[in-house]
């Protein structure tokens, strides 16, 4: 199986790297278009503010390749809140495959959220084997608002969208490569979806 993890410059891929690894698998990070179209599963990281990252994604012509991949896809933290429509943050336009727009949380809260949180809702082959109220690592300021396209929630001020799914592509707003045995569960589900 060849899985590709798109590498734009946004974020510590080495932890995703290693959390395939330890499923068994080998993973290549790549920019080259034709490279992410042949894959069998790709991964869509992200770590940092959502501005740069998309102009990263320009920079490379990814923005355009990566709403076209018609294999499972996997969008990671920042890597799916840039698959919605747009995020308040740096007031950037997403590639619009969720049809959400992220905000920020309120001041009511300590931003970012940053520790261990419970998903519940749990609606996809990507919570199989996993127990609902399970706990997963997150570090965010800007969240997905619930949807049609919501696959699990979680809450922090409010009830947020913790994972999304349109056709073949999925997001976790949570790190699953930081999310012990619960995130291995989750990584392990994606690869075997066919």
């Amino acid at each position: 199986m060849k899985i590709v993890i798109i590498d734009y410059g946004a974020g510590n891929i080495q932890s995703i790297m290693f959390a395939i690894k330890r499923l068994g698998y080998e993973a290549v990070l790549s920019h080259d278009a034709e490279e992410i179209r042949n894959a069998d599963k790709v991964i869509f990281p992200g770590v940092g503010e959502a501005s740069s990252a998309m102009a990263k994604l320009k920079a490379t012509g990814l923005d355009k390749v990566i709403p076209t991949l018609k294999q499972p896809v996997l969008g990671i933290c920042l890597g799916m809140q840039l698959m919605c429509h747009s995020s308040e943050e740096g007031n950037t336009e997403g590639l619009g495959i969720f049809d959400l727009d992220v905000v920020k949380f309120s001041n009511k809260v300590k931003v970012p959220q940053i520790g261990w949180n419970q998903i519940s809702d749990l609606k996809s082959n990507l919570f199989t084997n996993i127990p609902k109220k399970s706990y997963i690592y997150l570090v965010h300021s800007f969240y997905a608002p619930i949807g049609k396209e919501t696959i699990a929630t979680s809450e922090y001020d409010l009830t947020y969208s913790a994972a999304l799914q349109k056709d073949n592509f999925y997001g976790v707003q949570f790190h699953p490569e930081k999310s012990s045995d619960v995130g291995s569960e989750i990584l392990k589900n994606f690869l075997i979806l066919t």
